[in-house]
């Protein structure tokens, strides 16, 4: 249901769009300019396009609130969880002051062998 809102929705507001970009411009925008025959008159307020944009208007806005009434339905349901997840194992504490390196040994009390020569490769 909510996919089926989505795309009528989608194809509503397409056609939102491309009424309003057909439609003649009236200049009177902010109060400036304009005519007498404009979008107020008679006449233009008869307009097919005048009146398909109200009514896609409308319908858009039924839809959005279609919409967020179903999203609210299918995601409402589930109860706030107030308890945090403790099954995750904290990692262990770092030391600010100890090297930066990451390549240190495992803690097990052992020290790793010094290598005096950087360039020579490593005894197996």
């Amino acid at each position: 249901m909510f996919l089926f809102l989505t795309v009528v929705q989608a194809i509503v507001a397409a056609a939102l769009v491309g009424v309003i970009l057909m439609q003649r411009s009236e200049g009177g925008g902010l109060g400036v300019g304009g005519s007498p025959s404009g979008m107020l008159s008679a006449r233009g307020a008869a307009d097919f396009l005048t009146r398909s944009t109200k009514w896609l208007a409308i319908l858009f806005v039924v839809l959005s609130i279609g919409l967020a009434a179903v999203a609210v339905e299918t995601t409402g349901g589930d109860a706030i969880e107030s308890t945090l997840d403790r099954t995750v194992a904290p990692a262990p504490p770092a030391d600010p002051l100890g090297p930066a390196t990451t390549d240190q040994p495992a803690a097990t009390g052992q020290e790793a062998p010094a290598n005096p020569d950087p360039l020579a490769t490593p005894a197996e």
